[in-house]
């Protein structure tokens, strides 16, 4: 994590290399929980995809709903805000 006055910048890089990435507001809390969530979303819709290949954009619906409804479900717990 870096940290400076208006700003926190999360990384979870997994065991195989893969990074995630997410700037948020120095006051926001539970992102290194998102970023677990966020890995697990990856591992069940992208990498069990036989079309998606590594260190190409994803490009699956699945991955995109549940990541959306994974960010809105944080967001509503009060785990982060807007902007992140």
């Amino acid at each position: 994590m870096l940290e400076t006055d208006t700003f926190k910048l999360h990384c979870f890089q997994t065991l195989t290399g893969i990074k995630f990435v997410v700037l948020a507001d120095p006051r926001q809390a539970g992102i290194d929980s998102l970023l677990r969530k966020i890995y697990e979303i990856y591992s069940d819709f992208a990498l069990k995809n036989p079309f998606y290949s590594l260190e190409m954009p994803i490009r699956c619906e699945l991955f995109e709903q549940n990541l959306k409804l994974a960010l809105e479900v944080a967001e509503k717990a009060g785990t982060f805000g807007p902007g992140s």
